[in-house]
């Protein structure tokens, strides 16, 4: 447990403005989305609060506000006021609160299911006997054994609905899991007196059935949610902690990134990741920026060049003068967008969600109607209190337990066979809804690595020289060159040049592996980079030999094409937004048939132009892979990445697709259209048979056996409408 916090000025920081102030939070008690509009709508009617931000996946509660008008702990005491705990945002102690969070949950769903299983199998032992010719003390026997099972296994497992039910209570408020802990309550309190009583009927196996679905709905929902709470830590292992400070006198010290200032020098070497933004100052060489801009090719790098906090430098020395280090960085800015586009989603409200907060007030409300106009009808208050809670057993657990469960474990299962694992518990619904389809390019629609695209003109022996060449440099590119002619052995005595390439000698010829000037191939360079215009040249020569030039560039998925066709024949709207090249994103759109198409965005622009697909009535699917889509995927309505993607955009992603085509995105879109539909229907069916079962409960017509009988029977049945979402074919042919 976090021990109070006594001084919460400590934690604020300073806004825009001397008046303004910021606090981030960790909320406790958070179980939907109305906790979520509660909180906002509860602080953001103080005096100077100008924002209270609160997502839900990660409970991080974003608070700014006038800090002459109101003070930190006015805003921490009014949110107790409303049932919840806070504490200092910590995304490492979040991590283990989850974590401690997630194994509570499986260990009350462990012993709700040991219970209800062992509960079932006696009650249908009285149901069977009291056809027949069961004796009093045998069934009463059996009642007694339920109550020692279900009476500690229901104070253990329904803590985390008694628990959210008690600070709900004590701020004066409802949410979904007071009427949860009121039947559980009185269903169990009536059992026991029932079975004080000698009664023929109990309710025991009811309570733990409704307890066993309804934890399950929780544990899922709970584990889903705890994925997305990475991409804070993934952002950070791009950052470099450190940086080499070059100081007045020329003397190198490395310090930490957060105490360098901006107009400062810093070193950074071949191979090291960029820790600041700036511009170079002295030096030339290469920089990786895909995970940042989404460029494919390498960037040169010469005086005057901008570069970014998390690209990594090539194969030259570099001195950079500081722009932003630490705050202000456009990793940071990412993160921010990030964070304020992931908190905007949270918004939405699941089918389920939605369902049960028109349905449990309505089954409620008629419960306690039921037990007032029976006690008003004289039939005693014991009488009534039995017909009241048949009312609420024959509903609650087929409406809140398994309709839209059954159909999110049945289609995650089937979209997990065809390589598409889900991460958020609502992004099957998201995904049926989807109209448009917003591709990045780089490492989306084309293959994550480079590849040699004119192999077919490289002459035999040629790759396997430059190969063991590539094995003595830094470069990136070079990697690429080593792993595709699958050398071992580097040559003796070979000498990396930094921004030129490597050379070596072997027997009398000179080897070189490197720039096109390096290797004096410049016109072989001319003439390859006519026939691939946004292809990355590494030219090679040996001894005498004419030099040869490869080009390496990302290829398009295999069936890209095939993939862009399907998704136009089922009314979807296609566009490419992507940080690389307008040339090479233009080269990319034609081969694919796809006439909207931007190409050189930045995060920013990228979201503003998602936001406008929205505000135009448009539900967004956006799939990208690098880190500057990370924001855009959390803008968007429902977001894919392939696993081939960053950490950070996986983990904000709604769903992951395996492997190197982009078939499952096709397949996600069939199969959760198909479940989105049953879902629909299971709610239906529930309807319906409330429709027909509430009245007769009410009427006082349905004994708890058929009670029991006509809740299994509702389960069965939108359980078997449930797995008809393995049926039916998805894919590339269908429309």
């Amino acid at each position: 447990m976090n021990a109070p916090v006594r001084d919460w000025a400590a934690f604020v920081t300073a806004g825009e403005d001397e008046d303004t102030a910021r606090l981030d939070l960790a909320v406790e008690g958070i179980t939907c989305a109305a906790c979520m509009v509660e909180i906002e709508r509860g602080l953001g009617t103080l005096p100077g609060v100008t924002r209270a931000r609160l997502n839900l996946s990660t409970h991080r509660l974003a608070l700014e506000w006038n800090a002459r008008e109101t003070g930190a702990a006015t805003l921490i005491a009014s949110l107790e006021r409303l049932g919840y705990r806070a504490h200092p945002f910590d995304p490492g102690r979040r991590s283990e609160a989850e974590l401690a969070e997630s194994r509570m949950l499986m260990r009350a769903l462990a012993v709700a299911a040991f219970s209800a299983m062992n509960i079932m199998l006696l009650s249908v032992s009285v149901w069977a006997g009291n056809a027949s010719d069961m004796s009093v003390a045998t069934r009463d026997l059996f009642h007694w054994l339920s109550a020692l099972l279900a009476l500690p296994a229901a104070a253990y497992a329904g803590r985390p609905f008694y628990l959210s039910a008690a600070r709900a209570l004590r701020a004066g408020r409802l949410n979904m899991d007071v009427p949860i802990t009121i039947g559980v309550t009185l269903a169990l309190a009536l059992s026991v007196m029932q079975t004080v009583q000698h009664a023929a009927h109990v309710y025991y196996e009811s309570a733990m059935m409704l307890l066993f679905f309804l934890l399950i709905g929780r544990w899922l929902d709970h584990n889903m949610r705890r994925r997305t709470r990475a991409f804070a830590e993934n952002i950070a292992a791009l950052r470099a902690e450190t940086a080499i400070l070059i100081g007045d006198d020329g003397g190198l010290a490395e310090v930490p990134v957060s105490a360098v200032g901006a107009g400062e020098r810093v070193l950074v070497r071949p191979g090291e990741r960029v820790s600041v933004d700036g511009v170079v100052a002295d030096g030339a060489s290469e920089i990786d920026q895909s995970l940042v801009t989404g460029e494919t090719g390498l960037v040169e790098i010469a005086p005057g060049a901008e570069v970014y906090a998390g690209t990594l430098n090539g194969s030259g020395q570099l001195e950079i003068r500081v722009v932003a280090a630490g705050s202000g960085t456009l990793i940071e800015e990412v993160n921010r967008l990030l964070d304020n586009a992931m908190q905007a989603k949270s918004r939405y409200m699941q089918l389920a969600d939605r369902a049960a907060g028109l349905y449990a007030p309505l089954v409620h409300g008629a419960a306690l109607l039921t037990f007032i106009g029976w006690w008003l009808a004289g039939v005693g208050w014991q009488p009534a209190l039995v017909i009241a809670i048949s009312v609420l057993i024959i509903t609650c657990p087929c409406a809140l337990g398994l309709a839209i469960p059954a159909v999110q474990v049945v289609a995650s299962g089937v979209l997990f066979r065809e390589g598409v694992l889900i991460n958020s518990g609502d992004a099957i619904e998201r995904l049926a809804v989807a109209d448009t389809i917003v591709f990045d390019k780089t490492g989306t629609l084309t293959l994550p690595a480079p590849e040699i695209v004119n192999a077919d003109e490289i002459p035999a022996g040629a790759l396997d020289g430059a190969a063991r060449l590539a094995l003595s440099s830094r470069h990136p590119l070079a990697a690429i060159l080593a792993a595709a002619g699958k050398a071992k052995l580097p040559f003796d005595k070979a000498e990396e040049i930094a921004g030129s390439g490597v050379a070596a000698g072997f027997g009398d010829a000179d080897l070189r592996l490197g720039s096109p000037a390096f290797c004096g191939a410049e016109a072989e360079a001319e003439a390859v980079a006519a026939r691939h215009p946004t292809a990355s040249l590494i030219a090679y020569r040996a001894g005498a030999n004419p030099p040869v030039v490869f080009a390496l560039e990302q290829a398009l998925r295999e069936d890209a094409v095939a993939v862009a066709e399907a998704l136009r024949r089922r009314g979807l709207a296609l566009h490419i937004m992507s940080g690389d090249r307008p040339a090479a994103v233009a080269g990319i759109a034609a081969e694919l048939g796809i006439d909207d198409w931007r190409g050189g965005l930045k995060p920013t622009e990228k979201i503003a132009a998602i936001e406008r697909l929205r505000a135009a009535g448009r539900n967004v699917l956006m799939v990208g892979d690098g880190l500057n889509d990370a924001p855009s995927l959390a803008a968007a309505d429902v977001s894919l990445s392939p696993v081939t993607a960053v950490s950070v955009s996986q983990a904000v992603a709604d769903c992951v697709f395996m492997g190197n085509r982009l078939a499952p995105v096709v397949t996600a879109l069939d199969l959760t259209r198909r479940a989105h539909r049953i879902m629909k229907e299971n709610l239906w069916i529930a309807a319906v048979y409330n429709f027909i079962a509430v009245p007769l409960a009410v009427a006082g017509f349905v004994t708890p056996l058929v009670a029991a009988a006509a809740m299994s029977g509702s389960s069965i049945v939108v359980t078997l409408n449930a797995w008809r979402a393995r049926l039916g074919r998805a894919g590339l042919g269908e429309a």
